[in-house]
C-alpha cells in the first residue's frame, strides 16, 4: 500500500485521512490543531510533527485546506510541501480555493518538477465520513489517473473535470447552485407552513416534484422532517455559514473575472453575510431560514 502525507486534520480532512487508513495505506497527518490531530490518530492516521515530516517519502501528499492563502502557504511556504517532497511525489489539493490560487499553485508545482491536480470533493461532513464524497479532479491526464487510484477509499464519485483548474470551477459552480437551492428551500418551507400546509406533507409533495434538489432531501431547514437536517440539532454544523458564505464568495469573484452577472448569487452571498455579522457564522448555514422567517432577531 502507498504512504500518504495529509495535511489538514479539520471536519472534512480528518476523516478523509481515516478512511484512506482504514484501507491499508500508511497515512501521516499533520495539522496545527493538537485536537484535530488527535482525532485523526483515533482513526489511524499517524501523526507527523511537521509538513516536512508527513511528506517525507510519501507516494502522494493530500492537502485539505480552508481558503487559497492557507494552501499558499502550505505548498510554497520555505517549509512547506515543495520544499521538502520529493519531486516524484504527486500532489493533490482537495481544498475549495480560488481558481487563480489553484492556478498559482498549478504554476509554482510544474516549476518545480512535480505532478499536482486541483481535486475539490462535494458532500460534506457526511460523505467525508462516510467515504461517499465526490471529488472533481482538474489537471494533467496522467496526473489525474494516478490521483483517481488513491482516491477511491474516500469517494463514491470520482470525476475527471479537464484541465488544471477546472475541478476548483466545477466545485465553485455547484455550491453556487447548492446555496441557491438552500435559499429556495428556506423561504418555500416558510411559506407553506404559513399556508397551514403539514412539513412532512409538503416535504414529501416537492421531494417527488420540480421543487427537488439535495439541499432540500438533504438540509431541509425544518426540525422533524429529514434526519440528516442540523434544524433537529439546533442547527449544529454539518457545513459552516461561515464556509457557505466563503464559497460562495468564490462563484462571485469568478462572475467578476468572467463578466458573469450572477444576480441571484450576489442576493444569497448577501443572506449568508449577514447570518455571519449577527455572529452566526459557526452555526450550519442551513440556519439561513431564520432570515426567511424574520425570526434572526430571536436567535442573537
Amino acid at each position: 500500500m502507498a504512504v500518504i502525507g495529509w495535511i489538514g486534520l479539520g471536519n472534512m480532512g480528518g476523516s478523509m485521512s481515516a478512511n484512506l487508513a482504514k484501507s491499508g495505506h500508511d497515512v501521516r497527518g499533520f495539522d496545527l490543531n493538537p485536537a484535530a490531530v488527535a482525532a485523526a490518530e483515533a482513526g489511524g492516521v499517524k501523526p507527523a510533527q511537521s509538513i516536512a515530516d508527513a511528506v517525507n517519502g510519501a507516494d502522494v501528499v493530500f492537502t485539505m485546506l480552508p481558503k487559497g492563502e492557507h494552501a499558499k502557504a502550505v505548498y510554497l511556504g520555505g517549509d512547506g510541501v515543495l520544499a521538502h517532497a520529493d519531486s516524484r511525489t504527486l500532489l493533490v489539493d482537495s481544498s475549495t480555493i480560488d481558481v487563480a490560487a489553484a492556478q498559482e499553485l498549478h504554476d509554482a508545482a510544474a516549476a518545480a518538477g512535480f505532478r499536482f491536480v486541483d481535486a475539490p470533493v462535494s458532500g460534506g461532513m457526511s460523505g467525508a465520513q462516510a467515504g461517499t464524497l465526490t471529488f472533481m479532479v482538474g489537471g494533467e491526464e496522467g496526473a489525474v489517473a494516478d490521483a483517481t487510484g488513491y482516491i477511491g477509499p474516500m469517494a463514491s464519485n470520482i470525476i475527471p473535470t479537464g484541465a488544471a483548474t477546472t475541478g476548483q470551477a466545477a466545485k465553485i459552480c455547484n455550491n453556487l447552485m447548492l446555496f441557491i437551492n438552500l435559499a429556495a428551500t428556506a423561504e418555500g418551507a416558510v411559506l407553506a407552513d404559513r399556508l397551514g400546509l403539514d412539513k412532512q406533507v409538503f416535504w414529501d409533495i416537492a421531494s417527488v416534484s420540480s421543487g427537488d434538489s439535495w439541499a432540500l432531501r438533504t438540509w431541509y431547514p425544518v426540525p422533524g422532517v429529514v434526519s440528516t437536517s442540523a434544524a433537529d440539532n439546533d442547527f449544529a454544523p454539518t457545513f459552516t455559514t461561515e464556509l457557505a458564505n466563503k464559497d460562495i464568495g468564490l462563484a462571485i469573484s469568478a462572475a467578476e473575472d468572467t463578466g458573469t452577472p450572477l444576480e441571484i448569487g450576489r442576493h444569497v452571498q448577501q443572506l449568508f453575510q449577514r447570518l455571519v455579522d449577527a455572529g452566526q457564522s459557526g452555526k450550519d448555514c442551513s440556519m439561513i431560514i431564520k432570515l426567511a422567517d424574520g425570526s434572526l432577531d430571536s436567535t442573537v
